[in-house]
């Protein structure tokens, strides 16, 4: 999956929502390569020629050289490698999840590979909750949707804020435009 906010931060995460205990297992050197080539492929199929990707360390403040895990050294750095030699991709980390999503909003990045869910989404949440756009990578077709998930708890009372429909509606039209897969309009 992909998020986007109005302040383009990108993030892709190396598996679908699942607990934490299981998050740490999957960080996997294999898994984290196929996840950086296929958000550097779906990128330059909008329209970034040479992508910059970030890869989020797992551990706080990137392990410390081992000293709060070996997640980094084990799976993240030798994924970052072989990623490297993908096509030539444009991928460095692994950098400390705690400020690598501010080097992204600022510009540096214009990717960040997280290693779980909420490692990504409370940065993104956090600066753009509502305008964030969720877009599913590796389909044949563009698939967006909002932020916040299905909000069943006020569904049917007309409380709903539809800023982030909006926003991935415009989203969807916008990469198909950079990806050369838009059509004719409908006519009525």
């Amino acid at each position: 999956m992909r998020w986007r906010s109005s302040l383009r931060i990108y993030a892709s995460f190396c598996f679908r929502l699942t607990s934490h205990s299981v998050a740490i297992r999957m960080v996997e050197r294999d898994r984290i390569v196929k996840v950086v080539n296929l958000t550097h492929r779906e990128l330059q199929r909008w329209g970034i020629e040479r992508p910059r990707l970030a890869v989020a360390a797992l551990n706080p403040h990137g392990a410390e050289g081992g000293l709060f895990g070996v997640e980094e050294a084990s799976e993240i750095l030798p994924a970052i490698e072989a990623a490297r030699g993908i096509d030539d991709i444009n991928v460095n980390g692994p950098f400390s999840a705690d400020t690598v999503f501010l080097r992204a909003s600022r510009g540096e990045f214009d990717a960040v590979i997280a290693c779980y869910h909420d490692q990504a989404m409370i940065p993104v949440k956090c600066l753009s909750f509502g305008e964030a756009v969720n877009v599913t990578l590796g389909l044949p077709f563009i698939r967006t949707s909002v932020d916040h998930g299905t909000a069943f708890d006020i569904a049917g009372k007309g409380v709903a804020e539809h800023s982030s429909m909006m926003a991935a509606i415009k989203l969807a039209a916008d990469l198909s435009t950079q990806a050369g897969e838009s059509c004719r309009p409908v006519e009525a």
